[in-house]
């Protein structure tokens, strides 16, 4: 990916030289219409090599859509800002939930929630054995 990247800026780059080395004409670069910067007053006009007007322009224009597209998704991340603090809420109040509810406040759920245990056999307390524990008699 980086191979491909560094042949791109070099192409780029090569095209740029070619373009300003084929316009290096001076241009009179006007603000205003003919004759109207008169009734302003003052010089509304530069000479300036063609591919550079060429450069200056291409930026402008990166820069104006720039930041059209910066204020035109400006409620997108606003939206997304709400959304996160949001979150970021709810899941501290589930945490602080968790804490507070770690232990059951109800003696029913405390009796429901405690480990089962299988009680030991009581023995019998009879001296002789309880009927049907012991073998036939053999004959």
């Amino acid at each position: 990916m980086r191979a491909i990247r560094l042949l791109f800026v070099v192409l780029l780059a090569l095209f740029l030289i070619a373009l300003a080395l084929a316009n290096r004409e001076i241009v009179t670069l006007s603000a205003f219409p003919a004759n109207f910067g008169q009734f302003l007053g003052g010089q509304w006009t530069v000479n300036l090599p063609l591919f550079l007007v060429i450069f200056v322009a291409f930026a402008g224009g990166m820069l104006a859509g720039l930041v059209w597209e910066w204020l035109r998704e400006a409620h997108i991340r606003r939206e997304a800002r709400a959304h996160r603090d949001r979150a970021a809420r709810l899941e501290s109040e589930v945490g602080q939930l968790r804490q507070d509810h770690a232990a059951p406040q109800d003696e029913v759920l405390a009796i429901l929630e405690r480990p089962k245990t299988t009680p030991a056999p009581t023995p019998i307390p009879s001296p002789e054995p309880a009927p049907g524990t012991t073998l036939p008699a053999s004959r």
